[in-house]
């Protein structure tokens, strides 16, 4: 280790702490991750790191060691106390190890599709929290890639790198326009299918055995009506309670794995 800190009023501490902000995150190119499995994961995925905050209290050296000896490039690896630590890490004590990492992002045109793609859409999702939960779903389901259309939320705010359990890493994620999603996906012959309350069939008898791609739109707006007018089909999921939607992460997961049911799940099972 470099060196040991136990003050938070230390820059390197400051500076790691300033990264929750998105406009510092944009300015410097620069976000977090917590956590030994999501710290791992992000390594895998090739990105490069800028600093490594450790904290021997709670992460072994061995532990600590299987990440350090991973990475490339010059990286400040620190320890920091217990207390320092507690004010870094965003969930807890994180297991002792949080990173700031250079952001990385694909194009549209870096996408590898396989022979029957299957693609999620997000439009305009505002809570870090759902994102998350759809990238993890998204991964669950081995799908090609995510589209993260007209963004609200920086998919590197630390609570979507937090909700996805490093997620984020695993998944193809390009962030873009619809209207650039939209002539994508149509120039690659994939079949748009919009959740929508009017106007739909319900959404297991859609065929979902050709390339595919389902959106999802913000649970209080739905899809805007450029993806409806776009789309192949509009699909809702039948609801027999008061209210007339679910939560956009729960609704996603249930298109996605009836998808992967009409696909025999790619024969996984």
């Amino acid at each position: 280790m470099s060196m040991r800190i136990s003050s938070a009023q230390n820059p390197r501490i400051k500076f790691a702490l300033s990264l929750q902000k998105a406009s510092v995150r944009n300015k410097e190119q620069l976000f977090l991750i917590e956590g030994l499995r999501e710290i791992k994961l992000a390594v895998q995925a090739g990105f490069d790191f800028h600093a490594l905050f450790v904290c021997p209290e709670i992460i072994s050296k061995s532990q600590a060691d299987s990440v350090i000896d991973g990475l490339t490039g010059q990286v400040q690896v620190t320890e920091t106390s217990k207390e320092v630590f507690g004010r870094l890490a965003y969930r807890g004590e994180s297991g002792g190890l949080l990173a700031v990492a250079h952001q990385k992002r694909i194009a549209l045109e870096d996408i590898r599709l396989g022979d029957v793609p299957l693609i999620l859409v997000t439009e305009s999702i505002e809570k870090p929290g759902n994102i998350g939960a759809m990238l993890r779903t998204a991964d669950a389901a081995g799908i090609d890639a995510v589209l993260i259309c007209d963004g609200i939320t920086d998919i590197f705010n630390p609570n979507v790198v937090r909700s996805s359990l490093g997620t984020l890493f695993t998944n193809q994620v390009v962030c873009c326009t619809s209207m650039e999603a939209i002539k994508w996906l149509k120039t690659r012959g994939i079949r748009i299918y919009t959740t929508a309350l009017t106007a739909s069939r319900p959404y297991h008898a859609a065929d979902y055995t050709v390339p595919s791609a389902i959106v999802s739109g913000a649970e209080a707006t739905g899809v805007s009506a450029v993806w409806q007018e776009s789309s192949d089909s509009n699909i809702i999921i039948p609801m027999f309670g008061r209210v007339d939607s679910m939560n956009v992460s729960v609704a996603t997961s249930v298109v996605l794995y009836e998808a992967l049911r009409q696909r025999g799940f790619y024969g996984r099972m």
